[in-house]
């Protein structure tokens, strides 16, 4: 089977990186647990921090999840129409994202997701040769598992939210006054209140793949079904699709009232928020308007591993003290639009580099690992003509 470069996806691609963005900046600026403790002291901030919290946090990854899905099914039929076995190519690969997130995550921030992407790459591969209505049914089931475990509340006790304030406290301190050497050190080896407990790591190595699976899944299912290959036909898909955003961003709403129902309606509506996203940028992507911009989004999408890394960079330099130092002083409403325009710089250095290369850097070492060949060419396999008489 011949498999095809699907500009559709380059372009979602490209688009949930903006998203991405976005929902880290929170973190670039208030930290990982700091920005649970956002006081935002005007009403533009306080606007800020609901959009992302509703329309952005939790609904970006997921659109990126089911692209993941969506290319390494597309990744293995391109590496069998060469006559290779596709397996090795997929563990090196999964191994190459590991080592790349282990890097980002040890040297330059916290909210790395290569590591994890890596890791469930490996989970993913006995689902390679399944059928399309297989990995659809598993994708459901694990849907519904996942919003299962949401129903109730944790509640923390004085003392631990005490302990994580003092935490938050320092950390704010160190990140917007430390050296690059002390944020690393603080970074690596001051662990959360909490985090301590290896039951607690158990449990989230264990519900952080029950939490994304689905989406993986739901992408290879689509790519399986070559959706997105003939996008006038399934217009009507679409159509349908986008009226679950609308639907997602009430259930996102809904989770910000504490009560049991709010981490059901918050993991329900991502999820939902996420789909619904995917159907309406497919059914904007070939109007007539959005073809003039479409090309933007899948230049960044080309180069996303090699953009994503360029993000951490740039934010990094702004926010932590080794930099501008400007570490939760800016407010929410400024970092989102600090994220517009280093997106919109992305898309002009993005469509700049692919007139003269055609990989980003950090692609063309992944792709070099992955096929194991300097030039970073799948090999074609020979097969050897039968002749007569043999």
């Amino acid at each position: 089977m011949e498999s095809k470069r699907v500009s559709f996806i380059d372009g979602l691609r490209g688009f949930s990186l903006l998203g991405i963005l976005l929902a880290n900046l929170l973190i670039f600026q208030y930290g990982m647990f700091g920005k649970e403790y956002i006081n935002s002291s005007s009403f533009l901030d306080e606007g800020a921090l609901k959009f992302v919290k509703i329309a952005v946090e939790g609904s970006a990854m997921p659109i990126f999840t089911v692209v993941f899905g969506y290319s390494l099914i597309k990744l293995v039929e391109s590496i069998r129409k060469k006559g290779r076995k596709s397996r090795w190519s997929i563990v090196r690969r999964s191994i190459g994202l590991i080592v790349l997130g282990l890097l980002h995550a040890t040297y330059l921030w916290e909210g790395d997701i290569l590591l994890f992407y890596g890791g469930i790459m490996l989970l993913l591969i006995p689902f390679i040769n399944r059928k399309p209505k297989t990995l659809f049914i598993w994708a459901f089931v694990l849907f519904a598992l996942t919003i299962a475990t949401g129903y109730g509340q944790v509640e923390e006790t004085e003392k631990e939210q005490q302990e994580m304030m003092q935490y938050v406290e320092k950390s704010n301190v160190i990140m917007a006054n430390g050296s690059y050497d002390e944020i690393y050190d603080f970074r690596n080896n001051v662990m959360p209140p909490g985090f301590e407990d290896p039951i607690l790591i158990i449990m989230l190595l264990f519900f952080a793949p029950l939490m994304y699976a689905p989406m993986f899944l739901f992408g290879m299912g689509l790519a399986k079904i070559h959706a997105f290959e003939d996008m006038d036909k399934e217009r009507k898909w679409y159509v349908i699709g986008s009226f679950f955003v609308p639907i997602g961003l009430i259930f996102k709403a809904l989770s910000q009232i504490e009560n049991d129902w709010s981490s059901i309606f918050l993991l329900g509506g991502s999820i939902i928020l996420s789909i619904g996203y995917i159907s309406f940028f497919a059914l904007i992507y070939r109007t007539e308007i959005f073809t003039r911009v479409r090309k933007i989004f899948e230049n960044v999408g080309k180069l996303s591993l090699s953009n994503y890394i360029l993000q951490t960079i740039i934010c990094t330099l702004v926010f932590y003290g080794y930099g501008l130092g400007f570490y939760g002083q800016l407010g929410v409403a400024t970092g989102v639009l600090i994220g517009l325009v280093v997106y919109s710089l992305q898309c002009f250095a993005s469509t700049l580099y692919l007139k003269k290369l055609k990989r980003g850097p950090l692609e063309v070492i992944l792709r070099m690992w992955t096929n194991f060949s300097l030039s970073g060419k799948t090999k074609v396999k020979e097969v050897k003509p039968i002749h007569a008489g043999e």
